[in-house]
């Protein structure tokens, strides 16, 4: 892999968007966990595209499956499943924003201790992870990895807690930032979140077995029950006993603070099917396009969504506008994103291998484009160009989030400060001559907090993360040194 894939051909095929990195998925005490588990990534897929691993254990030995690329392209294979025997397994699909694209990096990580055997996985970063890092090398520890989940192996290896679950808790309590984190051992299954519940993790059940996975929809596929969230700063510790009986242990070892679910999940990241922390994210992407209508409203012909994230948002926008509703824009579902060669002619094509106009929804009507989300700015420059193009006579771009200004440190692939478009120029008006729009308008901090359910936004106390907006960042972040610029912050691969 190059960094040209990773910064213009990201930037022209994926759409100029954010991404989560990862999805877990982990099941307990069930004969088929690898299989469960590989259909439980694979409803999970839209949170990491790059790469996917699979550990089981039948309480003997571990079994591990690590492939680059996607969840299908691989554990639907009889032959792969096979090689992962067991009752207990987790799983991770992964994205990553920094470090190198290796199969080292894939998760579950896996290491032999003095305790046995343990594998974890999480979605999130830690923006403690480098200083430990650093001082755990000076220590004498052999990293063998660039992910930061290595650091919480070598904590719990260090522990001089007496079970696995107790090193485990010994060791997150030393993790800062936003993780979802699943371990497992021979007989237990490990779920624990961070203290502000920044990441989503949840709980199921099948078949009387539990199941712990980052969105409801991974449930869904498998036909298991909801059963709850996992609480923010709660560990859950579900493990098979000498009858066969499977116990749940639910803890809360760190200090209790208010519960701030990130807003992204809402607006992009989680799958429109999913309720996170009790909210349909489908209702809540509608609410946004409802809220964007009321508050920038402008006299058109057609409402169009950039698909696919846009969709629900400009189904509220038509439906409270009174503006129809079309599909202007028709994407192409089946482009890849590895076999096509980066070079500058095949990038010339840009956004067109994604998208291309319905011109007989477009063709000499004022159109109101709906998007969930403007990060650098490239692709809607792009994606409005392509429009006037197809006849449009005014084309007017309403986003249903508000303007990005700060990165993230917990789990989104954010670009350099500087190349946010909202810091680039200084002021809307300037924003919208730089795409080639008409009129842009941006969805308030309060409209998105309405949107999803809440109240207006507190600045004492946020009901949400919501620092990429606001720059109110919810913890310490002891990582980032005296730089703003999040590539800069450390050489550890993302976890996802």
């Amino acid at each position: 892999m190059t960094d040209l894939r990773s910064s213009e051909i990201h930037d022209e095929l994926e759409g100029d968007t954010l991404h989560e990195e990862c999805g877990v998925f982990g099941i307990l005490g069930h004969p088929d966990a690898a299989t469960l588990t590989a259909l439980g990534l694979h409803a999970l897929q839209h949170r990491g595209q790059e790469a996917a691993g699979i550990v089981t254990t039948d309480g003997k030995q571990f079994y591990t499956e690590k492939r680059m690329g996607l969840v299908g392209d691989h554990y639907t294979d009889p032959a792969t499943l096979a090689k992962l025997p067991g009752y207990i397994s987790i799983g991770h699909t992964r994205y990553s924003t920094t470090g190198e694209v290796a199969l080292r990096n894939v998760q579950p990580l896996f290491a032999e201790l003095e305790v046995g055997g343990i594998a974890v996985a999480h979605n999130g970063n830690f923006t403690n992870g480098l200083t430990l890092r650093r001082q755990l090398i000076a220590d004498g520890a052999i990293c063998q990895s660039t992910s930061d989940t290595e650091v919480v192996l070598h904590l719990i290896a260090r522990s001089k807690q007496a079970s696995s679950s107790d090193r485990f808790i010994d060791a997150i309590r030393q993790m800062e930032g936003g993780y979802s984190m699943l371990a497992m051992t021979r007989t237990k299954l490990i779920a624990a979140r961070d203290p502000i519940g920044i990441r989503p993790l949840v709980m199921g059940e099948l078949d009387g077995k539990p199941i712990f996975c980052s969105e409801t929809c991974a449930l869904d596929i498998i036909g298991a029950k909801y059963i709850r969230d996992i609480e923010n700063g709660e560990v859950v510790i579900c493990e098979i006993q000498p009858d066969g009986s499977i116990s749940v242990d639910a803890r809360k070892p760190q200090s209790a603070q208010p519960e701030r679910p990130c807003l992204f999940e809402y607006v992009y990241f989680a799958r429109p099917d999913s309720v996170v922390a009790g909210r349909s994210v489908y209702v809540a992407r509608k609410n946004m396009g409802v809220h964007l209508a009321e508050e920038s409203p402008i006299d058109a012909d057609v409402v169009v969504p950039v698909p696919d994230g846009g969709t629900p948002a400009a189904l509220g926008y038509a439906q409270r506008s009174g503006i129809p509703f079309e599909y202007g824009i028709i994407r192409n579902h089946y482009v890849g994103r590895t076999f096509i060669e980066p070079t500058q002619q095949i990038r010339a094509f840009g956004v067109k291998l994604k998208h291309s106009a319905n011109r007989a929804m477009i063709a000499g009507k004022r159109v109101v484009l709906v998007d969930d989300s403007i990060v650098r700015g490239t692709t809607s420059v792009k994606i409005v160009q392509m429009i006037r193009d197809a006849g449009a006579r005014e084309v007017h771009l309403r986003v249903a989030s508000p303007m990005i200004f700060h990165p993230d440190f917990y789990g989104i692939d954010t670009p350099d400060r500087d190349k946010l478009l909202a810091n680039q120029h200084a002021d809307l008006a300037s924003m919208c001559r730089f795409i080639g729009a008409d009129s842009l308008a941006f969805l308030s901090i309060d409209g998105l907090y309405r949107a999803v359910g809440g109240e207006p936004r507190n600045r004492q106390a946020p009901q949400f993360t919501d620092h990429y907006f606001t720059g109110d960042y919810p913890t310490r972040l002891l990582d980032q040194g005296a730089s703003n610029n999040v590539r800069k912050l450390s050489v550890l691969a993302s976890n996802g």
